[in-house]
């Protein structure tokens, strides 16, 4: 099953893909789960398909199931109720009939379960999140020189000299002005805890979640397998701002990430917006060589 549950999600990847980069957003009238950045959203995607195989069919038997019985046992045309109290073939079919289909939903559940705690290979970087009222602070963990940063919600007045006008790419309520770099097939640790009030770190496109508690520290991780810009935010009711508190990653190339981290070192803003121009010069390129095919 979980091989089957794999195999479904790496052939999926290619029908989400736009391109190398891309930007992972709520949609207006979205109903349906953002494209999948990692793993193990892909299998968080194939589950949720799975499981409307389920879902669907009791509803409908459910409704087929009272609109018979309103009609055939209504008051009109049984004056005189049925005194029936035992049935041995119903009882069995509502006590085997459900167990087999939990029996069907419970393997593949822990199996993802599983999946989500358990990474494919030993992390290769660690990141620390802390939620404050009513941002994120980040702290890179175990490079030779360590970085931290606070990350704030982009203000509206603030977009033109951060460079980030273009609201398809940093839109509304979810751009922030530090964003959180990490390199593409990369297996990130993430630390999550809070140093005032409990918060949440989550980002529906790499299938995580996890509560951020004061004195506590919560684990994560990911493998981002696009490159791209995603957006998550504080999923835990945290106080008056808390629907500005978003999180905004973005992943890049090994090549990308070694200059922006050694750049950050000395300057955060001007390593920004050096990566930024890497990114959208990397887009112009791929645009060209599209053209030329």
């Amino acid at each position: 099953m979980k091989k089957f549950v794999a195999g479904l999600g790496l052939s999926a990847l290619p029908l989400c893909a736009a391109g190398t980069a891309f930007a992972a957003q709520p949609q207006d009238w979205q109903w349906r789960f953002q494209p999948a950045a990692t793993g193990i959203m892909e299998e968080i995607r194939w589950f949720e398909v799975y499981t409307l195989w389920f879902i669907v069919p009791i509803t409908l038997l459910v409704m087929a199931l009272l609109a018979w019985c309103t009609f055939r046992f209504r008051a009109s045309a049984n004056p005189v109720p049925s005194r029936t109290s035992h049935n041995t073939l119903i009882e069995v079919l509502w006590t085997v009939g459900p167990v087999l289909i939990l029996l069907f939903l419970a393997i593949p559940s822990f199996q993802l379960l599983t999946a989500q705690y358990t990474p494919v290979e030993e992390p290769e970087m660690t990141i620390k999140a802390t939620g404050v009222q009513w941002y994120w602070d980040y702290e890179y963990q175990g490079e030779e020189d360590s970085l931290s940063f606070t990350s704030l919600m982009l203000r509206e007045g603030d977009r033109p000299a951060a460079g980030k006008e273009d609201k398809s790419v940093y839109p509304r309520l979810l751009a922030v002005d530090n964003e959180v770099v990490v390199p593409v097939d990369t297996t990130v640790r993430v630390l999550a805890t809070a140093s005032d009030v409990i918060h949440a770190f989550a980002m529906p496109a790499f299938g995580i979640k996890v509560d951020a508690v004061p004195g506590r520290i919560n684990e994560t991780w990911f493998k981002a397998e696009r490159e791209g810009i995603y957006y998550g935010q504080c999923s835990e009711l945290c106080g008056k701002d808390h629907a500005f508190m978003p999180i905004a990653i973005r992943v890049v190339s090994q090549e990308q990430y070694a200059n922006w981290y050694a750049a950050a070192q000395e300057n955060l803003g001007e390593a920004n917006r050096a990566l930024m121009a890497a990114v959208e010069s990397g887009k112009d390129e791929e645009k060209v060589a599209s053209v030329a095919e």
